[in-house]
């Protein structure tokens, strides 16, 4: 198999191109200098934004296209009161971020920007290459006992698959959700999460996410999709003052749950790939995994998305959703008897956007990539419903059951969805990037944690196909 890490190569350049093998470089160079933490990410209509995480007193000035000019102050360092622990209440504690959120919004024809003397990096008028990840912590959680260890590169190795990633040379790194799991204390005695930050604080945060991808985030500007870890009852807080690409504005950062209604649900909006594509980021944090009642506050607000999302898709002639929950995807569960169930897609989506629209998405949807189940998944559809990938594998504590080889007839993700082809990955971790090939079709491949190559599919508009469907 071919792999995106090889460096030892011993052919010429020649040969290397012909085999797909070229060695990667390292960026040493773009080592971020020591207290800061940057990065850049991307908001409505790709609007870039240049963030930096300093323990300094004031933010760092930031150079653009040789101007020194000073950085907004987005969050101030100080102690937060925490969200009481959703799996633990008892082990709650406050949550402290030591640490200033500076950011500066990149003029759009910036061609050059640093802080410290590091180049920032900028997006491309168009993402040809992009890496998809998600579900990237390491599962701390008392009421699951689940407990990764998170010292053990083989159990949990988030930093090297952003390591390879980075390696890859992205235009745009779409990460679909779930940063942050380190929700309680590894227990005395574990030595596989000795030591290990928990709560909701900076510490966590930094370890589970800042720390293991700071190579891809020096490698190219993000698309952060908010996951269900992120919602105000867990990590919140730190998704509103560390990521989400707008204004940080009072009531909209998951202090005070009398503010939940505000700070569990944001707008959609598109970031531009270029040649008339676009990604749009939905956020769908706060559903829930069954039918969503017409009364309840989640119906009203995902109304409002589904018409924000159709007048979206018809800026751009190709259009991807990046969301968390899969919303045409499957999920295999053991039951008690020691068969498997397969369950649809997100039952709380489908409820709302399925009574605006049989169809479930706008008709100008063509795929959507998604995380929240720890795996990798592709399934394509006869019916007019949008390919569905899911890149929940590349970090966290890994789903177990696989679907089986043949779906059982009439086994649909969603009412009305029919089922032509799927593609699937239980147990590994990794990555997927795609690379576009056409106005409407891109190539997809999967990697392992070594950058071997373990699948490749190909798009062509709203349908997809996979070389293998299972990957073992």
């Amino acid at each position: 198999m071919i792999s995106y890490t090889q460096f030892n190569c011993t052919l010429s350049i020649l040969a290397l191109l012909l085999a797909g093998c070229a060695p990667m470089p390292v960026n040493d160079h773009l080592a971020t200098p020591a207290g800061l933490t940057t990065f850049v990410v991307l908001g409505e209509q790709g609007q870039a934004v240049a963030r930096v995480l300093t323990d300094a007193a004031q933010c760092p000035r930031i150079r653009i296209d040789g101007i020194d000019v000073a950085m907004d102050v987005r969050a101030a360092a100080g102690t937060v009161a925490q969200r009481t622990t959703r799996s633990a209440p008892a082990d709650s504690k406050p949550s402290a971020f030591p640490l200033l959120t500076c950011e500066k919004i990149l003029p759009a024809q910036t061609t050059s920007a640093s802080v410290a003397g590091h180049a920032l990096p900028l997006p491309k008028p168009e993402a040809r290459r992009i890496v998809v990840i998600g579900d990237t912590g390491c599962r701390l959680k008392k009421s699951d006992n689940a407990y990764q260890p998170c010292n053990d590169a083989t159990h949990y190795p988030f930093a090297r698959i952003a390591a390879a990633a980075a390696r890859w040379q992205p235009d745009l790194v779409i990460h679909v959700g779930d940063y942050h799991y380190r929700e309680n204390a590894c227990p005395d005695g574990n030595a596989g999460c000795a030591g290990s930050s928990w709560g909701y604080g900076w510490d966590a945060w930094r370890d589970d996410f800042f720390k293991p991808a700071a190579p891809l985030l020096q490698a190219a500007p993000w698309v952060l999709v908010r996951g269900n870890h992120e919602s105000c009852s867990r990590a919140g807080q730190g998704w509103w003052r560390l990521l989400d690409p707008r204004a940080l504005q009072a009531g909209r950062d998951c202090n005070d749950p009398a503010n939940d209604d505000i700070g569990d649900f944001s707008d959609p909006y598109a970031v531009p790939l270029g040649s008339d594509a676009q990604v749009i980021v939905l956020d769908t944090s706060n559903t829930t995994g069954s039918p969503i009642a017409q009364d309840d506050v989640r119906a009203g607000k995902y109304r409002a998305m589904y018409r924000q999302l159709e007048r979206l898709s018809q800026q751009s002639g190709y259009n991807m959703v990046a969301n968390h929950h899969p919303i045409l995807g499957f999920y295999a569960h053991k039951n008690k008897q020691g068969g498997v169930d397969i369950l649809p897609g997100n039952q709380g989506i489908q409820s709302v956007f399925g009574a605006l629209n049989p169809l479930i998405l706008p008709p100008r949807i063509d795929a959507l990539l998604s995380g929240h189940t720890h795996l990798w998944q592709q399934v394509s559809f006869a019916s007019a419903h949008p390919t569905q990938f899911i890149a929940g594998f590349s970090g966290t504590m890994e789903d177990l059951v696989p679907l089986p080889d043949v779906l059982p007839p009439g086994t649909t993700p969603a009412p009305g969805a029919i089922v032509a082809s799927v593609s699937a990955w239980t147990g590994g971790f990794g990555t997927m990037t795609m690379e576009r090939s056409g106005a409407r079709q891109w190539q997809v491949r999967v990697w392992d944690t070594a950058g071997r190559e373990v699948n490749r599919c190909q798009v062509d508009g709203s349908k997809s196909a996979c070389e293998k469907a299972r990957i073992e």
